[in-house]
């Protein structure tokens, strides 16, 4: 018993004060640091986070968006996936996204462009658009979000990439997040999404949170 509450405490500080490993599915990453804006939306729950393939990082994403329903209840931004790609500018690790709203359509995808024809760009920063709470209006919570994309190695200035439609139709865009560090991109999501309200005020999706990995040169030994 006492063994056990020993690696319990040591796996606990390890989250606390330096790389950590969190799993997706039987995939360990290296997170080295997780990125949060300071203007979500107050409803709902965060769901699991999801990775991208080990070896694969954020080269792009796309955007599953409500239209505005005029007199109807308008939600916004419902879901965000990542595409994700290796180091490599080849490999491909699919599409992830976390918790989803009910509502909208997918938009076309953006990403990153390879640095000087040959050097793979990846996300590693992000700021969200979001209405803050109207009272007894009709709540729309997150909106839309914008990425900062950058080499893995740092070497260049990150530059802005946004997917359609370009904006949300309501409230304001936020601070930039913190970047994520040299030789680390994001590689996974979590997102704060609102249960349906059942005739209610729905809002989906409300703020979301994205993890920087570095390389992980043990995974496959």
């Amino acid at each position: 018993m006492q063994k056990t509450f020993f690696f319990l405490l040591l796996f606990l500080s390890c989250l606390r004060t330096g790389p950590s490993f969190l799993i997706a599915g039987n995939a360990p990453r290296r997170v080295v640091k997780i990125l949060k804006v300071t203007n979500g939306a107050p409803w709902g729950h965060w769901g699991p986070p999801q990775y991208c393939a080990e070896g694969t990082y954020a080269i792009g994403y796309s955007l599953k968006v409500e239209g505005v329903q005029g007199n109807g209840d308008d939600t916004a931004l419902n879901a965000i996936a990542l595409h994700c790609k290796g180091l490599d500018d080849v490999r491909s690790g699919g599409a992830i996204t976390s918790t989803q709203g009910n509502w909208g359509n997918w938009l076309r995808s953006v990403s990153c462009h390879d640095i000087n024809g040959r050097t793979p760009s990846f996300l590693t920063a992000y700021a969200l658009q979001v209405e803050q709470s109207i009272g007894k209006g009709d709540d729309t919570a997150a909106n839309y979000v914008k990425f900062a994309c950058r080499d893995f190695a740092a070497t260049i200035r990150p530059y802005e990439l946004t997917a359609p439609p370009g904006q949300g139709s309501f409230g304001n865009m936020g601070s930039w997040s913190e970047n994520c560090p040299a030789n680390s991109a994001i590689c996974g999501l979590q997102t704060k999404v609102e249960e349906v309200q059942n005739g209610g005020d729905d809002t989906a999706l409300n703020n979301v949170e994205f993890h920087c990995c570095e390389e992980n040169l043990e995974a496959g030994k």
